[in-house]
């Protein structure tokens, strides 16, 4: 292949063979932002939707669901400036416990149910240990945070008491 080049006066001529060589560099593709459809309704409103779903007893992933599906609110935060969880607990809605930990405290009820019936079944008893470990890790990394009281503790039989 060979490059034609416009020839002028003292200009030297570039050919195939002559011209340097260069590595083509792959194009990086930009990722570009999605684009939301913002609501119609106005931060004040969004943040009475939630304190309403709050009060109903549902929880911050429920309430971000349904705001998401029913009332086109992709983002609390990029619409308020506040999480779900801030506006909860500004409202004095937040959960005692937090969602996540209730989730593990209700995986590990479920899995102690099931190695008192399954004595043998060591594979269950080694995700028992390693859920209970995430529950201990949590637990401390709340109490660092002051989102669980300094005295809480996990123990099996309290996880039970929660869970029913």
């Amino acid at each position: 292949m060979v490059k034609k080049a416009l020839v002028e006066e003292d200009a030297v001529v570039e050919t195939a063979e002559t011209a340097p060589k260069v590595e083509e560099v792959p194009k990086k593709t930009v990722k570009k932002k999605k684009e939301f459809m913002v609501s119609d309704l106005k931060p004040t409103e969004i943040e009475e939707l939630v304190a309403d779903l709050g009060n109903q007893g549902m929880n911050a992933s429920q309430i971000g669901v349904i705001l998401r599906d029913q009332h086109n609110v992709p983002k609390v935060k990029l619409a308020t400036g506040k999480t779900i969880s801030d506006i909860l607990s500004n409202r004095s809605l937040s959960p005692e416990i937090p969602e996540d930990l209730l989730a593990l405290i209700r995986r590990v009820v479920a899995l102690d149910r099931h190695l008192q019936v399954n004595k043998k079944d060591f594979s269950a008893k080694r995700g028992f240990q390693l859920t209970v470990s995430k529950i201990r890790r949590l637990v401390a990394y709340y109490h660092e945070k002051k989102r669980l009281p300094a005295d809480w503790r996990y123990s099996i039989e309290k996880a039970r008491l929660l869970v029913k």
